[in-house]
């Protein structure tokens, strides 16, 4: 794996693709969580420091029919600023006349940012044209933008063609890679996988991964009652894919044949509708009343789970306990983030999978105290899952 590290970018004009994907305000337009652009700044100091310049280009949102103003990457550029302490310089597209003639001025310790290349069909087409159009733009490319790895894109793997032996991975998405082969790969025992989330289908193929590799698996959030069902339980009105219940089964069993222990909540907060102002209470979690629907693990689960995490060397967390966006439903997977903290702490690795769990860590204020934060929930899931992902692949290839 080559990383910026092998290179000394001074004098260079350095292409990154960086995963600038962060929410804004809807009235404002100005960015709400900047946890994506603070993760791309090692990456671009390191080429600024070196004496290099920087042309970065991102996607942001799903825009439908070319540019959207509300999907615009200048409004980024203010805060982005801040954070570099310097000047932004802003494209207003990515490829064409403006893009070229601004790259080609950028002097060293120079930043361009160019427009969403969303705004191009071609981006999410992994056209080939487009992708040397980009290419043209820089001397060195740089992939950091792990959250998007596993789409062949043209920013993302195309691109990389045009490159031959000057493509290298940025901090982020070393990091990534180098802290999920690490759970893959070399993990300690115990090794405990929490798997949380709606539904078991989106979590199939990460169970069956897991299954040869750790000691335990914790099973939370609404994938938990397909489980209960399965195995006769009444769960009321929570959430169930009915046409999964005999690969539930068949998940018990293997893991039963493998050593493998499978954690289920032993109670969960139940509520009488799907609100933050619901009536709640806590019930068996095979035994939930009609009309009533299981919304967060219950205190009992929360004190078994925390144990088994507590006993653990190695830590995998992906997908909520319960609805912790709403305050009655938050305090299964606060306890949850709460004992991995505190694992931590006491000398076991943790990572924590991206998307809702990294959401979770950070509401609870305690991302600083976990080994590693996933800023790819999507691409980490396939990685764990034992798929290639191109934008990894098109780095190692030469």
């Amino acid at each position: 794996m080559k990383t910026i590290d092998d290179l000394n970018f001074s004098g260079k004009k350095a292409l990154v693709r960086v995963d600038f994907n962060v929410p804004l305000d809807k009235a404002t337009l100005e960015v709400t969580d900047q946890t994506r652009l603070k993760a791309a700044l090692n990456t671009i100091r390191k080429i600024l420091n070196d004496g290099g310049s920087v042309i970065l280009m991102s996607h942001l949102g799903r825009p439908k029919n070319g540019p959207e103003e509300r999907f615009s990457l200048k409004h980024i550029t203010k805060a982005l600023s801040q954070l570099l302490d310097r000047k932004i310089q802003f494209a207003n597209n990515c490829v064409g006349e403006e893009a070229k003639e601004m790259a080609s001025k950028l002097g060293p310790g120079g930043v361009l940012l160019l427009e969403n290349l969303r705004f191009h069909p071609e981006e999410e087409k992994g056209d080939q044209i487009f992708a040397r159009q980009l290419a043209d733009l820089g001397d060195i490319y740089v992939n950091d933008a792990f959250g998007t790895a596993h789409r062949r894109h043209a920013s993302t793997a195309e691109i990389a063609n045009f490159f031959p032996g000057r493509k290298y991975f940025g901090y982020v998405m070393a990091g990534e890679v180098d802290n999920a082969n690490k759970v893959l790969n070399s993990a300690q025992k115990p090794f405990t996988a929490i798997v949380g989330g709606a539904k078991v289908s989106d979590k199939i193929l990460i169970i069956e991964q897991l299954m040869n590799k750790v000691s335990s698996i914790i099973i939370g959030g609404g994938m938990a009652y397909t489980f209960f069902k399965a195995m006769g339980g009444n769960i009321g009105s929570s959430l169930c894919e009915d046409d999964k219940l005999d690969l539930a089964n068949n998940l018990l069993e293997t893991a039963k044949q493998k050593g493998v222990k499978i954690y289920l909540p032993s109670d969960s907060i139940i509520a009488d509708k799907f609100s933050a102002d619901a009536n709640n209470k806590v019930s068996e979690s095979d035994q939930i009343p009609d009309g009533w629907m299981g919304l967060d693990i219950g205190p009992k689960a929360s004190k078994n789970f925390s144990q088994v995490i507590l006993s653990s060397k190695t830590i995998l967390w992906n997908g909520p306990m319960g609805v912790f966006e709403m305050g009655p439903f938050s305090k299964g997977t606060q306890a949850i983030a709460e004992s991995v903290a505190e694992a931590t702490s006491t000398g076991a690795f943790s990572l924590i999978g991206g998307g809702d769990s990294a959401a979770a860590i950070n509401k609870f204020g305690l991302a600083g105290k976990v080994s590693y934060v996933s800023t790819g929930g999507g691409a980490l899931l396939e990685y764990i899952e034992g798929k290639k992902l191109p934008g990894v692949e098109m780095l190692l290839k030469d």
